[in-house]
């Protein structure tokens, strides 16, 4: 059977989409262009929290300031503790079916997120979700975040997946790149940010939703893929 990673952030759970919304919100309290800081968010879609921290830098620096720039990072952050402060944060559409599925398939299913790995297995449980998966790799596992393959090589090690037959489920550009590196068969699942040409050319194929991907390997199961 070939296996399946998920990322977590913009294809599990709704959160690029939930954190992005915090940031607007306490842009619009200092008085920042909204549609600067959404540009800059997008750029730290798929990067860990010392890589966001530095692109924000590059960002706010020349315009507010160091004080700015904390307060904006922490207080989105608390903002989006607030809001989810039951650790439930929404879930994306198919997430509870596709996970099904590949259970009834047997198929070995594993994590791999820029996100700690203690946060990603306290959102795990908050949704009931943690019995799926195979093992999980957080951020704070590599030296280098995505795009760099390092996080989806020590996976498939950890795992036992062997690249070159492991589907990687991403969102972002960072992660479909990570995931071609590291010599794997990614599948795009756009969130916030559509598939341009480079991604549509690193990917084995883009899905609108998780229910497409779905289809995607039931079909391929058909055809005795995996």
């Amino acid at each position: 059977m070939q296996p399946v990673i998920f990322d977590m952030d913009g294809v599990l759970f709704d959160s690029e989409r939930t954190l992005l919304q915090c940031w607007l919100d306490v842009a619009g309290e200092h008085g920042l262009d909204k549609a600067f800081v959404r540009e800059t968010y997008i750029k730290c879609i798929g990067t860990n929290s010392a890589q966001t921290l530095e692109i924000c830098r590059s960002a706010f620096l020349p315009l507010p300031g160091e004080a700015m720039l904390r307060s904006i990072r922490d207080e989105s952050a608390e903002l989006h503790r607030m809001r989810y402060a039951d650790g439930k944060i929404p879930l994306k559409a198919g997430v509870r079916e596709i996970l099904e599925f590949l259970q009834s398939k047997q198929i070995p299913v594993g994590i791999v997120s820029s996100t700690r790995k203690q946060i990603i297995e306290q959102r795990l449980r908050a949704a009931g979700l943690s019995g799926y998966f195979t093992g999980i790799v957080g951020g704070d596992a590599v030296r280098i975040s995505k795009p760099d393959p390092e996080i989806y090589l020590l996976a498939c090690r950890e795992f036992g997946f062997d690249p070159g037959r492991t589907f990687p489920f991403e969102d972002s550009y960072n992660g479909i790149r990570a995931a071609g590196a590291a010599g794997m068969r990614p599948i795009m699942v756009p969130d916030i940010v559509p598939a341009d040409e480079e991604m549509r050319r690193l990917s084995e194929t883009v899905c609108k939703d998780l229910f497409a991907v779905m289809d995607y390997l039931a079909n391929a199961l058909l055809d005795g893929e995996t």
